[in-house]
């Protein structure tokens, strides 16, 4: 499959007469929509639980480009972070050299699994200045503070805000090493928006010292200089919710003044095996160049989408199968009429845009064939169907 571009990928504009709804928020098609995806810490090969978040945040941009709006998409890589850092020392490589080698593995199953290019692709280390800037503005407003070349935003009230109890939300936060090597802090919710570098890690010179940022307000500033202090979706899988949703929100909320930062977020559920999240700590992932090799992108885009987005779900290879039949009758259905005419394929998107109701989309269409299912193939990036029939 070659690359393809978002000028070229997405199928042309048809307005709909109700607007798309993502999480319960109306997205109206009045300005651009701003799309900022969660993107990867590229250390290593991208798994089924990747996979299915990008898969999604490109339909996202798919069903609202039908739905007769323009998006304006990112999709940011952290290509500084300790995890990173450790995983290239281990290799006996430079991090940045195992970052680019990464990515480039990452962006080859994207491109087989039909995900176009999101508009804008911001780098960690691009934006170091602007996380500087960021911790600036934080501590003018009093919600950040500095102690031994720490900048710590001060989120003891985010808990709270997340509908968390403090002992969930401290599991939480552990998971994603907010509580490691840190010093005396107001709360142990605080993290760091910048903090020293230890000896072997990448640095920066800083107001507060020679250090690097912290990986929250990496994506907070990542996300303002790409798209502004307000976007219509932050989209990312449903473990980042807490914390890291939480303080990248926190983060461009207390600095810019403007909120909400996200008027809709979308937290795609989590891919298990045999009912643990797939994850590389846990040793049982789903690869997907391994899946690639057996069967077309296609047909794992149809499996990764033919459900509802919020709830986690098991692998079963049994699902490869499921999806391949699917999309052979969805291809049959393109093949025949429409069976009633031209309102069919309208209805067809409008399903759609009901909260990215793919599961409804696809019985309508295998109801209507024709040119319903010859938009929603289309709509979904499940390859060419303007031939059929």
């Amino acid at each position: 499959m070659t690359a393809t571009t978002p000028s070229t990928r997405y199928p042309a504009a048809t307005p709909v007469p109700t607007p798309l709804v993502v999480a319960g928020h109306p997205i109206l098609p009045v300005g651009p929509v701003r799309l900022y995806t969660c993107g990867i810490t590229p250390y290593d090969v991208t798994h089924l639980g990747h996979a299915s978040t990008f898969v999604w945040a490109d339909l996202l941009v798919s069903v609202a480009r039908a739905s007769g709006a323009e998006v304006l998409s990112a999709r940011n890589v952290t290509d500084i972070d300790d995890v990173l850092t450790a995983e290239a020392e281990r290799r006996g490589r430079l991090p940045d050299e195992l970052a680019v080698t990464q990515e480039f593995l990452f962006e080859r199953d994207m491109r087989a699994l039909g995900v176009a290019e999101p508009h804008q692709k911001p780098r960690a280390h691009r934006h170091v200045p602007a996380v500087q800037r960021l911790a600036a503005a934080l501590l003018a407003a009093d919600r950040a503070y500095e102690i031994d070349g720490h900048v710590l935003f001060r989120g003891g009230d985010l808990p709270a805000r997340a509908g968390l109890a403090v002992d969930e939300a401290l599991a939480a936060s552990r998971d994603f090493g907010d509580q490691d090597g840190l010093p005396e802090r107001e709360s142990p919710f605080d993290v760091p928006v910048w903090r020293p570098s230890a000896e072997g890690q990448p640095s920066w010179p800083s107001p507060w010292g020679w250090g690097r940022p912290g990986w929250h307000a990496e994506c907070a500033a990542m996300a303002m200089a790409t798209l502004g202090t307000s976007i219509d979706v932050l989209l990312g899988g449903q473990d980042l919710a807490f914390p890291h949703h939480a303080y990248q929100v926190a983060m461009v909320e207390a600095a810019s003044g403007v909120t909400p930062f996200a008027r809709s977020v979308v937290h795609v559920g989590e891919v298990r095996r045999d009912g643990e999240k797939m994850a590389k700590s846990t040793g049982n992932l789903v690869l997907v160049a391994d899946l690639l090799e057996t069967a077309p992108g296609s047909v794992v885009r149809l499996m990764l989408l033919h459900r509802d987005w919020r709830q986690p779900w098991d692998w079963d290879p049994a699902g490869l199968d499921r999806a391949a039949d699917t999309l052979d009758r969805l291809h049959a259905a393109a093949a025949g009429p429409t069976q009633q005419g031209a309102a069919a394929p309208g209805q067809v998107l409008r399903v759609l845009a009901a909260d990215l109701d793919v599961p409804a989309a696809i019985e309508l269409a295998l109801g209507e064939g024709g040119e319903a299912a010859r938009l929603l193939i289309s709509v979904l990036g499940l390859g060419d169907a303007t031939s059929a029939g």
